[in-house]
């Protein structure tokens, strides 16, 4: 994948998020870690539901509210022009829940998107797989 100099990069999955900018060009990439907002504590689904099989457990409400936040984080860094281009890394349920919230404003900036959950990876590994892709 190509990712143009200065695009963010969003690596996540249910529990962590970590941002990087892209300081190298094209498919030489070199990402340079940001600092990560707070992204707050939240269940999805109705409230007041019980885990049952036709429901899904605690840790999966937590994981999908998570992915939740990221994607309204990201969206409001797209809608307030922080960044021109976005790649997301994230785990592939992760990613999912992602889609189902980003914004159009952010799909427009998407460059690419990878399936694979590569959170607490050092950043070459996480370059390397972006410009496998």
């Amino acid at each position: 994948m190509n990712l143009p100099n200065g695009a963010l990069v969003a690596v996540a999955d249910g529990e962590k998020l970590s941002l990087f900018r892209n300081t190298g060009h094209n498919l030489d990439i070199q990402l340079k870690p940001m600092a990560t907002p707070e992204i707050p504590e939240r269940l999805s689904g109705a409230p007041g539901r019980r885990s049952s099989d036709a429901n899904p457990d605690n840790d999966t409400q937590a994981e999908d509210g998570f992915a939740m936040g990221v994607a309204e984080a990201l969206n409001h860094m797209a809608l307030t022009n922080k960044f021109e281009a976005l790649a997301v890394v994230a785990a592939p349920k992760t990613l999912g829940q992602l889609r189902k919230h980003w914004h159009k404003t952010l799909e427009g900036l998407l460059v690419g998107e990878i399936a694979k959950d590569l959170t607490g990876r050092p950043a070459d590994e996480v370059a390397e797989a972006i410009s496998r892709a």
